[in-house]
This record gives C-alpha cells, sequence and structure tokens, in this order.
C-alpha cells in the first residue's frame, strides 16, 4: 500500500459531536471523563483519527452511556 493509500478515509464515521451535542457534554468535560486529551479526543470527532484503543473506546462509550455502534457507524451508512 502506498502512502496515499494509506492516508485515506477509513470508512469509518465518528459520531462524537453528535452524541455530545444530544447529551449537552463538552469535548472538555468528556476529556476529563476519560482521561484523553482534548486534542486525540478532537481527531476522532473530525474523522482523522487511523485508530483507537478499545481501553479508549469503552471509556467513551461509559461516558457518553452509548453502544460502540453508536459512536462509530459505517461511512456509507451515515450519508
Amino acid at each position: 500500500m502506498t502512502p496515499a493509500e494509506d492516508e485515506g478515509p477509513s470508512g469509518v464515521h465518528c459520531r462524537l459531536d453528535e452524541l455530545l451535542l444530544e447529551r449537552g457534554m463538552t469535548l472538555t468535560r468528556l476529556s476529563e471523563l476519560v482521561g484523553v486529551s482534548v486534542v486525540n479526543l478532537s481527531i476522532l470527532k473530525n474523522d482523522r483519527a487511523r485508530a483507537i484503543r478499545y481501553s479508549t473506546l469503552s471509556a467513551i462509550c461509559r461516558a457518553l452511556d452509548c453502544e460502540i455502534g453508536d459512536l462509530l457507524v459505517r461511512a456509507d451508512a451515515s450519508l
């Protein structure tokens, strides 16, 4: 795989911004709850993350009281 292909869209859309809005929570507050920097959460929120640890995923879902499938969806399914 070439570097250009490796940097392409993952086919996964993160609904973090929508879930935060629904819950009236800020990215800063979520950062405090899960112990992940605002910068890293912002990368995830803007669909620029290339990977996520299961422990981080689990912590985010616990803090937002959601399932993994509520947070991460196929990009073509979110259109």
